[in-house]
This record gives C-alpha cells, sequence and structure tokens, in this order.
C-alpha cells in the first residue's frame, strides 16, 4: 500500500451504485429495502527477532442488501459490483424473505429519526506508507522493546497497520449517507526471564491520524518495561481487597454494562439490569456521557447503522442509568423508541474523578490488575469471576508482582462500589475511562 486511501470506487460511485440496488429491489417487488456498501485497503507488517514475519496487502469490498415483503425479512451479500451479481444479490435477499416468517417488529427505522446534518469529524486521514517504512517503524519498536532490559529474552513481534475505509448505507424510504475513514496501530509483545520464570506483556497505540500515534520507540519501551516489571510474580492469599482495574482493563467494565443494557439483551430478558432505567446503577461518583461526535473519535459519526440520527447524551447521571442503546428493532420489541445505536455504542466518556497518580494511595493496600484472563461473566445474573494478575500494593505503594490469582464478584455490586475514577484515559478506544478502583472484590490465590 503506497497510500492509505487507494479505493477503486469514489463515494459518489458508492452512492450510485446504492441506489442502483434499491431500484432493483423495488423493480423486483420489494416492499422495502436498504443497502450498505463498503470498500477497505490497508498493510499490516509484523516483525520477529528483527525479522519480518508477515507482509499483508488487503483491498475487499462488499455489498449487503436488505429487503421486506411486508413484515418477512431476507439479507443477501455479495463481493462482486458488476450489475448481474448485484441483481442475483436482491433476488436471493427475497427468496430468503418468501421463507421467512413475518416479524411484526421488523422493518426500516422510522424516517423521521433519519439524520439530516453530516458533519465533519476529522476522521479521514490517508498517507503514503511505503512498506519499506512500515518495516522500519516495526524494527524500530520491537529493537526498543527488547532493549529495555538484558533479561528480555524472547519477542512475540511488533506491528504496524494502517487500513481505509469508504462506505455508504441507503435505504427506500430516501436516506442516504456515508463516509470514509482511517485507523493506523503500532503494537509490540515481548518476554522476560528470570530465574527460569516467564513472564509476558505488550502495549500498543491506535489512531485515526498516523501523526497521532506515539512513536515506535515509545510503544516498545513501554511494552519492554511492563514485561520487566512483572518479573518475580507470586501467588496471594485469598481474601477480600480493594481491586484497582488498569485503564487497559477498565474500559472492560464499561463494555459489560453495555451489553447489560443494550436492546438485545433486554429484550430476550437475558440481563441483570432489566427495568434499570432511572434507577441507580453505579456509585454517584460514576456518569457516563456517550459523544459521536467526537472529533477524531473510534466511534464517530452522525448516524447509526440504519440512518437514525445520533445524539450526544448523559447516559448515566451520578450513577443513575438514564438511556439504554437500541436500534430500531429492540426498541419495538421493547415497546421504546430507537436511541440511535443500531451498530452499538459510540464513544463513551467516563469523567475521573482522580488523578491517575493519586489512584494507589486511594488503594491503600490492595490488588492493581494489568491483566485479565478467561470470560467468566454472566450477563443475566451479573456473576463475575476471572483470571487475573498485576501487583500487590501496601501503604499506596506497589510491592512485588502477583499471578495465577482469580477475582470474583457481582458486577451490580461492583458499579456500586466504585469509589475512584483516573484520568489515565487510552486515546485509541472508544470507551474513554481511565483506571477504576472498586471497594471490594474477592480475590482467589492460595
Amino acid at each position: 500500500m503506497n497510500r492509505v486511501s487507494e479505493f477503486s470506487h469514489s463515494q459518489q460511485q458508492l452512492q450510485d451504485l446504492s441506489l442502483l440496488i434499491l431500484d432493483e429491489a423495488r423493480r423486483q417487488g420489494a416492499s422495502a429495502c436498504d443497502v450498505d456498501i463498503s470498500e477497505g485497503c490497508g498493510l499490516n507488517v509484523s516483525v520477529r527477532l528483527g525479522e519480518v514475519e508477515t507482509l499483508e496487502y488487503n483491498r475487499d469490498k462488499g455489498v449487503g442488501v436488505t429487503v421486506y415483503l411486508g413484515q418477512q425479512k431476507g439479507h443477501a451479500s455479495s463481493s462482486d459490483f458488476t450489475p448481474d451479481a448485484l441483481r442475483d444479490t436482491v433476488a436471493a435477499a427475497l427468496a430468503i424473505a418468501r421463507f421467512t416468517a413475518a416479524d411484526p417488529c421488523a422493518g426500516l427505522a422510522d424516517p423521521a429519526l433519519f439524520a439530516r446534518e453530516f458533519g465533519d469529524y476529522d476522521l479521514y486521514h490517508p498517507e503514503t506508507l511505503p512498506v519499506e517504512e512500515a518495516i522500519r517503524q516495526a524494527q524500530a519498536c520491537e529493537a526498543a522493546a527488547r532493549a529495555v532490559d538484558p533479561r528480555i529474552s524472547n519477542s512475540e513481534g511488533a506491528s504496524v497497520a494502517g487500513n481505509a475505509a469508504n462506505w455508504v448505507y441507503a435505504n427506500s424510504l430516501g436516506f442516504i449517507g456515508g463516509g470514509m475513514s482511517t485507523r493506523y496501530s503500532l503494537s509490540a509483545a515481548v518476554i522476560a526471564e528470570e530465574s527460569g520464570s516467564m513472564q509476558r506483556d505488550y502495549w500498543y497505540d491506535v489512531a485515526r491520524a498516523r501523526a497521532d500515534l506515539g512513536s515506535p520507540e515509545w510503544v516498545g519501551r513501554r511494552a519492554g518495561e511492563r514485561t520487566v516489571r512483572r518479573l518475580g510474580a507470586r501467588r496471594l492469599k485469598t481474601g477480600s481487597y480493594p481491586v484497582l482495574f488498569e485503564a487497559t482493563q477498565a474500559g472492560s467494565l464499561i463494555g459489560q454494562w453495555v451489553s447489560a443494557v443494550s436492546g438485545s439483551s433486554l429484550y430476550r430478558q437475558s440481563s441483570f439490569l432489566l427495568d434499570s432505567l432511572d434507577t441507580q446503577v453505579f456509585s454517584p461518583c460514576v456518569s457516563i456521557i456517550e459523544d459521536p461526535f467526537l472529533p477524531r473519535g473510534m466511534a464517530s459519526g452522525a448516524f447509526d447503522s440504519e440512518g437514525v440520527a445520533t445524539r450526544r447524551r448523559n447516559v448515566v447521571e451520578a450513577g443513575m442509568q438514564r438511556g439504554y442503546f437500541l436500534g430500531s428493532y429492540s426498541a419495538r420489541k421493547l415497546g421504546m423508541q430507537t436511541t440511535g445505536n443500531a451498530g452499538g455504542a459510540h464513544n463513551l466518556i467516563v469523567p475521573a474523578t482522580h488523578k491517575a497518580d493519586a489512584l494507589l494511595r486511594e488503594l491503600g493496600t490492595g490488588l492493581y490488575v494489568t491483566e485479565l484472563l478467561g470470560h467468566g461473566i454472566n450477563l443475566v445474573t451479573g456473576d463475575y469471576s476471572r483470571g487475573a494478575a498485576g501487583f500487590w500494593v501496601e501503604n499506596g505503594q506497589i510491592q512485588y508482582p502477583v499471578e495465577e490469582i482469580t477475582i470474583a464478584g457481582n458486577l451490580r455490586d461492583m458499579y456500586r462500589q466504585i469509589v475512584a475514577i483516573g484520568d489515565d484515559v487510552l486515546p485509541g478506544s472508544s470507551r474513554r475511562v481511565g483506571s477504576i478502583l472498586i471497594e471490594s472484590m474477592t480475590v482467589a490465590g492460595v
């Protein structure tokens, strides 16, 4: 990839194709139709021990067609944009619809809710990225990680990636919109060894614009330093302790809440947060803002995957649940209105209560979690149990690394026991939350 933007179709051409598909769907008898059409290109380079391990160029395109016969729905997709292939894709979607049971909640979004304004959120930053330069950056990143300490004995490698997307959504109710975006990343992971024990850790950076990434040397050093500090890890005595989730792990706590208050979990009655609107879900120190209009945000956009206008809103205010994440289908199932979240949540911002360097003092004596393992989360009950590694802290000072432990609790209690949130936000995430301190959790060790 010489340039992260070399599309074979312009925005206008994708829009023209989508309109042709909508016309074809009407001609073949569909009562309604929507179209997603996209194209992507990119480069991914990885090196290990200084040698190129993978060099991948990608260029792909696809179209998804959803048709309705009343409230019978069918979907088909294709990577072929020729007229014959598009006609066949529409016909395949209609054939599926004819064998599908009518669903009273199926259908396109309410056109009164469609986006009318399309802002520029600064998501598209195409750059020339010669493969030789990508290799050099990956090698520099890995070399910086390995140079941190002589105990770093091996490497899982470093990677540099750049990708661009060009897409359009259109439907038969008159909505059409699209956009272009870029995404760049750097990462490294290395292994350190001491007294027969090995530890691994990593670091990464992600941004819409390559200029916003940390340098390869900085990313590599962070990976090396994080690996070395884990050497000499011990087990902990089982007990109940305060737990501080590092920012790299805190985002998963917010992600589990999003899943629990999203449409499919709610209408299927498979969430521990059913009927939680206007109730206390988090501690009063927690507020969560959804901001789809964040410049260079990883989840920014003027409309969702149904064309419904997005909006900035306070989803949690002082711990109170003020909103769900709904698309049109789930909203109809719940007797509610879509929140413009078909396709998921947009940028979530959790305001900090403390400076990051004050959180260990706030923790006092307890566990600082820097890695989570496994997926022991039951969203129906809220039960939470995951393997973990990190550091034991006493009197606000890190004492030693710990490993082979399990932390357990219930998300309902954990959310209400949040006592502090740091300002150490990872900028390349759609969940902008710093480290989270929870008052008490069960820690199983020896």
